[in-house]
């Protein structure tokens, strides 16, 4: 993942730096100092987001957004500001978030994933609605950034607040809703319950209780989902074609 940073001040782009080299060591870290700079590293290395300042000296944050609209995939934006008066305008550049300065980690945490949501969509758009699947999910706690492997994953169980999803020994929650994750992961994945996704390949068998009522049961975990009489016939279907 490239991540270019944009803002004419150093220290700005400094600090900014520092917080996503904790968050995705990963990826690539690109900066510009100025918004004619930032279209020229745009052009060159196709960034998949753009940490954007808005008052800069030229061209603004604003005008590099407005000029993303021309690009064939245009990246992901969180403005980075000192000022709030732009937060209008900013949202009407389709910005998946806008942080004010100085930005705080958990702040661009929650920005970060939001923007990984948001080129998730698009790229599907691209690729004629099938998204180039990724291989584990993430989230962001107290000890930092935590993946799994979505091949390890059992199921994706929804709760008040957050997805958790499930795996022999590991459990992590996640703030992408399970709509997302059915949309993503539609090959590998089924929808059981409005609160429910398992894993196809790793059914172990479907179990009707006394009571009448439904549920999955899946290797190598304890935890067992529930099936929905709106969703029973289609497991079947999907179970019975293998």
């Amino acid at each position: 993942m490239k991540i270019l940073l944009v803002d004419d001040e150093p220290l700005a782009r400094q600090r900014l730096r520092r917080l996503l080299e904790k968050l995705r060591p990963d990826a690539v870290l690109l900066e510009a100092a100025s918004g004619d700079e930032a279209l020229a590293v745009l052009a060159r290395e196709e960034p998949s987001l753009l940490l954007l300042d808005i008052r800069m000296p030229g061209i603004d944050g604003l005008a590099v957004a407005a000029e993303l609209d021309r690009l064939p995939q245009p990246p992901a934006v969180v403005f980075c500001t000192a000022y709030d008066e732009y937060a209008l305008e900013a949202l009407q550049h389709q910005a998946v978030a806008y942080l004010l300065k100085p930005v705080r980690e958990a702040e661009l945490a929650r920005a970060l994933a939001s923007a990984g949501r948001v080129n998730r969509v698009q790229l599907a758009a691209l690729h004629g609605g099938a998204a180039p699947g990724r291989t584990q999910v993430s989230s962001q706690g107290h000890r930092g950034v935590e993946t799994l492997p979505i091949a390890e994953v059992r199921c994706f169980l929804a709760g008040q607040k957050y997805v958790t999803a499930i795996a022999p020994g590991r459990e992590l929650l996640l703030q992408e809703s399970l709509k997302d994750l059915e949309l993503e992961l539609a090959t590998d994945f089924l929808r059981v319950h409005r609160n429910a996704l398992v894993a196809l390949a790793h059914i172990r068998r479907l179990r009707r209780d006394a009571d009448g009522s439904w549920w999955v049961e899946l290797d190598a975990v304890p935890t067992r989902a529930q099936v929905s009489r709106r969703h029973l016939a289609e497991v079947k279907a999907r179970l019975q074609r293998g």
